[in-house]
């Protein structure tokens, strides 16, 4: 695990004790800090006890004297207590990737790349990770995306290259940290998400590019210019810049990257390119780790085919944004017809995104929350099913499919209504779909 000597001798709150929170304890204690852990599951306290944290609520304790609060991400700053409480007693509010930010003088030496974006940020960390492997570079993914860093053995120079870490961060986990200077920083895209946590878009916007003002002069920020708001942030960035855009990649040089189809891929490839130019990589060992990587579960990953029906788990589609792609990338054809499965928790952003492609499906079987407004947004554009549930909309989407024709999980939402998370509404989608063949 990460430790770090900065933290011995003082006292961190850690409120939620799921995977990252345990690490998060685990870690300060091997660095000799005191730790109160709380979660509202008493099998997690329980957990955090055995490796001998103090248990108690952060938000009915007295946090003065305190280093730090640190919580999961998904604690909404906005609404919760525990930022007032905190700002009270001049305790400031982190995740555990702020945590390794400050452990990073007692790492070996490193590289810091830091990718966020509205969408996209979850491919671009694992191309990285996968072309930097790829040329024998050490190299490991963590934030959003893998293992909680904190639980990852360090990594150490290897035949003279320095270890990189890569990371992936939302809005969320960037506004949790206070000093995390990546040495490379990247923002893919931005349109409206998650606004239920912000002050609006340029709330929202402002958090993402909070990322380049940790940064110091000499770092490196790499921005996709192909969305109006990224090209305001990058505008705003005065120290080195690079600007990508997916039209810099030659549609020719696409075709060989199986996994990197489509415009979104384009994009994501060309900041990974970009990124790992910096890194100093070649144009061969760049080639090479384009054209070997796989994609990411839950993103257009191809769960099975049943009766001559190809069905696409892209459960990662969270939003409208990120759902259009997938749209996009099944054109009608005689032979290949589009069904789609969306819904959810809507972000508010509805199906605008969406609309461009609804000539590409042929019937769309509606879940969760979303349904109802949903069938409504759509309206008569395409034929559709209130499923509900989503055996349910497999079920029906399986019996009006024809060989050759394709089923589509990219809800447009979050899971949050009917699922842990979209990893979980992921793995019920393949399971429904193999529950076909059985």
């Amino acid at each position: 695990m990460i430790t770090s000597r900065v933290f011995a001798g003082r006292r961190y709150a850690v409120l939620g004790l799921a995977r990252s929170g345990l690490a998060t304890v685990e870690a300060l204690i091997a660095s000799g800090a005191g730790v109160t852990a709380w979660d509202d599951r008493e099998d997690a306290r329980d957990d955090a006890m055995a490796l001998g944290a103090d248990i108690g609520n952060p938000i009915e304790i007295d946090l003065v004297g305190f280093a730090g609060v640190v919580v999961s991400p998904g604690v909404p700053l906005n609404r919760h207590p525990i930022a007032a409480h905190a700002r009270e007693a001049h305790v400031p509010v982190i995740g555990d990737v702020e945590l390794f930010a400050e452990a990073r003088g007692d790492l070996p030496p490193h590289k810091i790349v830091g990718i966020t974006g509205t969408n996209g940020k979850s491919t671009v960390t694992a191309l990285i990770a996968h072309m930097l492997e790829c040329a024998g570079v050490p190299a490991l993914m963590g934030g959003n995306i893998g293992l909680p860093i904190l639980s990852r053995d360090p990594l150490t120079p290897v035949g003279g290259r320095v270890g990189v870490y890569v990371l992936e961060l939302s809005s969320y986990q960037i506004d949790l940290s206070h000093s995390l200077a990546c040495d490379i920083a990247v923002l893919t895209n931005l349109s409206p998400d998650h606004l239920d946590r912000y002050d609006g878009f340029a709330g929202y916007a402002a958090s993402k590019a909070r990322l380049f003002s940790f940064q110091h002069q000499d770092q490196v920020a790499i921005v996709a210019v192909d969305d109006d708001p990224s090209k305001m942030i990058a505008g705003r960035i005065n120290h080195r810049l690079y600007r990508v855009s997916a039209k810099d990649v030659d549609p020719a040089d696409q075709l060989r990257w199986p996994a990197l189809q489509g415009p979104h891929n384009a994009q994501n490839a060309v900041c990974a390119i970009a990124v790992c130019r910096v890194l100093g990589l070649n144009d061969e060992q760049i080639e090479r780790g384009l054209a070997t990587y796989k994609s990411l579960p839950h993103r257009m990953e191809l769960v099975g085919e049943v009766g001559g029906v190809s069905w696409f788990n892209d459960s990662k589609a969270t939003n409208a944004a990120s759902a259009a792609p997938a749209l996009a990338a099944v054109p009608p054809a005689p032979d290949q017809r589009l069904h789609w499965i969306a819904g959810g928790k809507a972000k508010g952003d509805g199906l605008a995104a969406c609309r461009p492609w609804f000539g590409h499906v042929k019937r769309a079987y509606l879940i969760g929350e979303a349904m109802a407004p949903f069938a409504a947004e759509i309206g008569d554009a395409i034929p559709l099913e209130r499923s509900g549930d989503m055996v349910t909309a497999v079920r029906q989407a399986a019996a009006a499919a024809q060989p050759g024709d394709v089923v589509l999980l990219s809800p447009a939402c979050a899971s949050f209504d009917q699922f842990r998370d979209y990893e979980q509404r992921g793995d019920a989608f393949r399971a429904a779909v193999e529950a076909l063949g059985a």
